[in-house]
C-alpha cells in the first residue's frame, strides 16, 4: 500500500510544493513518506501487475463490481480502491466515496446507520457510475455487522458498490464472498520494493549504501509500508542508509551475526554457536525475534546445502511453534541449536 509515484504528491493526491531554500512547504516536510509517495493512479502501483491489470479493465469499462481484495499488510490493498476510485468518479471522488476503517466502529449500528444513509444519499457522478463504499480491514467486522451488510449490498447495487480490503478473505462470511469478485495480492518482489526505494532516495536526495538498501528489504519481507517507514526513520535518524543503522532503527538482530551462528551449527562447532545466541540474548531481543530472525537468514543461506537447508528450517519451524506457544526461554532456543550442530556430526561419532 505504500508505493511511491513517479513524482512527489501529497495525501489529497495533489503535486506537493517543491521544498527549497527560500520556501518549506511544513505540510509537506511533515509528511510520512508513506503518504506522500502513496500512488493516486493504478499505473503507479507497484507489483501484482496481472490484478492491477483487471482493475484497470474495470476502470475503463465504468461498471465496477463489488470486489474483495485480499493480502498481506503494506502490498497496495486499500491504495488500489483508492486509485480506482479516482479513475472511476474523477473529480466527484470526495461526494461518491465513503471510506470506513477498523478504527471506526464497524457493529451493526454502523451498517443500518452510516453505510445504508451515504448509499441512500443522492450524488452528481459521471454517467454509469456509482458510488464507492471502502470497506478497509474488513476481516474484523463482527458477523452481525457482515451478516447486515450482505441484504443492504443487494438492496443499493444499482448505485452502490462495496470494495473489501483484508488479510485473510475467508474471514468474510461466505453469502458476502458469493456477492464479490475475489482478488488476492501476493507479497512484493525484491526488486519491485527496491525499484521504490531507489525512486524515493532520488526524489529526496537520501544518501544510502546498497547494502543498506539489502538490509531495508531484509527487515521489511514483502511489505512496502514497512521498508518506506524504516527508510525515512534511518535517514532521519542517522542520515545515512547503512545496514547497521538499518538494523539499529528497526532493532532486529543482525543477520551477520546469525549467519555466523548458522555456518557454526553447519561445522557441528555447538560452542560458538551457542556464544552467538547467548550474545543476542544478552542484548535483549525476544526468542520470536531471534528465531525469525534465524529463519529469514536460513532460507537465503547459499553456504547451505539444499538438503542441510531444509532440515535446518524444520528445526527451526518446530522451534518457533513451540515459542509463539509461550515457551520462548533460552532453553529451547539453545535446544535449536543443538539439534542444528548435531545434524553436522557423523551418526557413528554420537555416543549415547
Amino acid at each position: 500500500m505504500a508505493e511511491a509515484t513517479s513524482a512527489s504528491t501529497n495525501g489529497t493526491g495533489k503535486a506537493a510544493l517543491p521544498i527549497t531554500a527560500n520556501h518549506v512547504d511544513a505540510e509537506s516536510y511533515e509528511m510520512p513518506w508513506v503518504e506522500k509517495y502513496r500512488p493516486v493512479l493504478l499505473d503507479d502501483i507497484v507489483g501484482n501487475s496481472e490484478t492491477v491489470e483487471r482493475l484497470k479493465v474495470i476502470a475503463q469499462d465504468g461498471n465496477m463490481p463489488h470486489i474483495i481484495i485480499s493480502g498481506t499488510p503494506g502490498i497496495g490493498k486499500t491504495t488500489s480502491i483508492h486509485c480506482l476510485a479516482h479513475a472511476l468518479l474523477g473529480d466527484a471522488y470526495k461526494e461518491g466515496v465513503l471510506e470506513l476503517n477498523a478504527s471506526d466502529e464497524r457493529g451493526i449500528d454502523v451498517v443500518r446507520n452510516k453505510i445504508k444513509s451515504f448509499a441512500q444519499r443522492k450524488v452528481t457522478l459521471p454517467a454509469g457510475r456509482h458510488k464507492i463504499i471502502i470497506l478497509d480491514e474488513a476481516d474484523s467486522m463482527t458477523t452481525g455487522a457482515q451478516q447486515a451488510l450482505r441484504r443492504t449490498m443487494e438492496i443499493y447495487s444499482n448505485t452502490t458498490r462495496f470494495a473489501l480490503a483484508c488479510n485473510l478473505s475467508n474471514k468474510i462470511i461466505e453469502p458476502i464472498q458469493s456477492r464479490c469478485a475475489i482478488l488476492r495480492y501476493a507479497k512484493l518482489r525484491d526488486a519491485e520494493v527496491l525499484k521504490r526505494l531507489l525512486e524515493i532516495c532520488k526524489l529526496e536526495d537520501v544518501p544510502y549504501s546498497d547494502e543498506g538498501l539489502s538490509a531495508l528489504i531484509f527487515t521489511s519481507e514483502g511489505d512496502m509500508r514497512q521498508a518506506i517507514n524504516n527508510l525515512q526513520s534511518t535517514f532521519s535518524g542517522f542520515n545515512f542508509v547503512s545496514p547497521d543503522n538499518v538494523f539499529k532503527v528497526c532493532d532486529q538482530p543482525h543477520p551477520v551475526i546469525v549467519k555466523k551462528m548458522l555456518g557454526a551449527c553447519q561445522k557441528g562447532d555447538v560452542d560458538t554457536a551457542l556464544d552467538g545466541l547467548r550474545g543476542l540474548w544478552d542484548q535483549g531481543y525476544s526468542a520470536v525475534d531471534i528465531v525469525v530472525t534465524i529463519f529469514r537468514v536460513s532460507k537465503t543461506m547459499d553456504e547451505l546445502p539444499e538438503y542441510t537447508k531444509l532440515e535446518f528450517i524444520r528445526e527451526i519451524g518446530w522451534t518457533h511453534m513451540r515459542i509463539l506457544e509461550g515457551v520462548g526461554t533460552l532453553v529451547q532456543l539453545g535446544a535449536m541449536v543443538a539439534r542444528l550442530c548435531r545434524m553436522a556430526i557423523a551418526p557413528e561419532k554420537l555416543t549415547i
